[in-house]
């Protein structure tokens, strides 16, 4: 029987508030709205100053790194409160590819003895580099690993444009490869969320020999499983981060919004769109923070944790997105207006590290509760 010291904390510590102040603070400063719809529209959206302040300036880079290895030795609450933030900005940063997804990768290879691992995770922690896993954005914790072969071209590869090193799985381990290196190749693709660029990325096998070997074939198919989840679990909030956003938008707008001499959010039908969006985000909030908490203390549940959390935070942030290009009227539909940007990234982070229909296949499975027809696993 579960017990009151069993429960996740939902809460939010005052450690957290004061780091959330601290990132709103530089994304509303030098990382605005505005600013990312400037970059977006110059094929280049990544702000490398901004990504210095928040990875070595914060030190959010290093928040899942432990202390001995140059990082803040904090948890994945943490990290979630700066996705959160991120994901109100729909800053483009690689933060969830890097320094959530790679470095958990990289922490299930071992870190003893001062080896490469070690070395690489203190360059992530302290903002000098920047390393991707090379495996498809919609790449789920439970679902085959892609064809990652020397020479295949691995396709939908996040923030690879930005990567200094890629972690590629080999036949015989994991290996960093740095992009640099001649052998490698990082080609744009045009994606539909303007803020997380994709690539395809090759690397042949002369590069791949010539890169750093990590881990062991085991060894690196756990750790990898165990980054994507992460990446799932904490991806719920940055979902959420923009849901809110979106809502406070849209609360916003249609109480500033008047016609026929009344803002146009006192309408009953608004009302009643808004306060079950309200319903939405709250609960929302509760699947993140309880993923965040169950990964921060290592939980059983973490795989149902994060099923949940994806199950539900992905279709939330998208029907958050709808709302707010809807009830902002012929404003939302402009270019001008970031509602877009909001409505690509969601319908991009719905079927990122996995999509909804698979965390629930996932859930279902976990809670015995299997689809009409499907056995129990």
């Amino acid at each position: 029987m579960s017990t009151l010291d069993d429960a996740p904390d939902l809460l939010y510590s005052e450690t957290e508030d004061d780091l959330r102040a601290a990132v709103r603070s530089l994304l509303t400063g030098r990382g605005d709205i505005p600013a990312a719809l400037d970059r977006a529209e110059s094929g280049a959206p990544y702000d490398t100053a901004l990504w210095t302040s928040l990875a070595a300036g914060i030190g959010a880079a290093g928040l899942l790194v432990p202390e001995p290895l140059g990082g803040q030795g904090a948890s994945h609450r943490e990290a979630a409160v700066v996705l959160e933030e991120l994901g109100r900005a729909v800053t483009p940063a690689p933060y969830l590819t890097s320094s959530v997804i790679a470095t958990h990768t990289l922490l299930g290879c071992g870190t003893g003895d001062g080896g490469a691992v070690a070395k690489l995770l203190s360059a992530l922690a302290e903002g000098r580099t920047v390393a991707v896993l090379a495996v498809p954005l919609s790449t789920g914790p439970d679902a085959p690993l892609p064809d990652t072969a020397p020479g295949a071209a691995i396709r939908a590869v996040a923030d690879a444009a930005i990567a200094d090193v890629l972690l590629v799985i080999g036949h015989d381990g994991l290996y960093a490869v740095e992009t640099a290196a001649p052998g490698v190749t990082v080609r744009a693709q045009t994606p539909l969320d303007l803020t997380r660029p994709l690539s395809t990325v090759t690397v042949d096998a002369a590069a791949l020999t010539a890169g750093t070997r990590l881990a062991d074939a085991g060894t690196a198919e756990a750790a990898v499983r165990s980054g994507l989840l992460t990446g799932a679990g904490l991806l719920a909030s940055e979902q959420l981060g923009l849901a809110e956003w979106c809502l406070e938008e849209t609360v916003r707008h249609t109480r500033e919004r008047h016609q026929f001499n009344r803002p146009v959010g006192s309408f009953q039908a608004l009302k009643h769109r808004m306060a079950q969006l309200w319903l939405e985000v709250v609960s929302a909030r509760a699947a993140a923070r309880n993923a965040a908490d169950a990964l921060a203390t290592d939980s059983s549940g973490v795989p149902l944790a994060v099923a949940v959390a994806q199950a539900y935070c992905g279709r939330v942030a998208v029907h958050a997105a709808e709302e707010c290009v809807q009830l902002h009227g012929g404003i939302g539909m402009t270019w001008e207006h970031p509602a877009h940007l909001y409505l690509k990234r969601a319908k991009s982070a719905e079927i990122a590290l996995g999509s909804t229909g698979s965390h629930r296949e996932r859930l279902a499975v976990l809670t015995a509760l299997p689809a009409p027809g499907r056995p129990t696993a």
